[in-house]
């Protein structure tokens, strides 16, 4: 998100924090408040990896800055409603201009919905299940340099979503998402989040 080799930064209140945490308010709510902080319930899970998603290629502060917007297309991520998106809906996406307008990542979050319905335990226990593996042995990042874009959990994690009719979800979207919902913690060592969920 900015300089890979830096470390932890002051933000306005003193506090030290993930150095990407102090380039807008936006980011610095998301690090605060959310980045991190379990999320186990299905719909959250589903939000996080559709966002990841629809970020790919993209600034994720264009992703903060459109996820009110998001919601409001997507019902709220209720998964079994954007499970029942058809035609129309999709064509209403493609008109919206609150949200990111790509017709292969929209007909990916309904498609990906739809294999969520059919996930015997749900959405997050299918991903809260990588979380042991994901976590053992893991010193905490010194700087963002540090900080992989994918792992091995991830990868697994990212083919098991394909061998259930996931798409859009590899593995560096999978790890985003991985770190956005605390399955992971990347808060950076000297970050006051870091270790704060556990």
């Amino acid at each position: 998100m900015t300089e890979p080799g830096r470390g932890p930064v002051p933000g306005p209140d003193g506090r030290l924090r993930c150095p990407w945490a102090v380039a807008s308010p936006e980011f610095l709510g998301y690090h605060d408040d959310e980045w991190g902080r379990p999320v186990r319930d299905d719909t959250g899970v589903f939000e996080r990896l559709c966002l990841e998603a629809f970020q790919s290629g993209l600034s994720w502060l264009t992703i903060l800055r459109k996820r009110e917007n998001f919601r409001a297309a997507f019902g709220g991520f209720a998964i079994k409603t954007v499970a029942g998106y058809g035609t129309q809906d999709v064509a209403r996406l493609l008109a919206d201009p609150g949200i990111v307008r790509n017709r292969a990542k929209i007909d990916a979050a309904i498609r990906n919905a739809r294999a969520a319905l059919e996930l015997p335990g749900g959405l997050a226990a299918l991903v809260w299940g990588y979380s042991a593996r994901a976590r053992a042995g893991r010193e905490p990042a010194q700087t963002l340099g540090d900080l992989p874009a994918a792992t091995a959990e991830s990868k697994a994690l990212a083919a098991e979503l394909k061998r259930h009719g996931f798409t859009f979800t590899g593995p560096v979207t999978v790890y985003a998402m991985m770190q956005a919902c605390g399955i992971v913690d990347d808060h950076l060592a000297g970050c006051f989040r870091h270790g704060a969920y556990r």
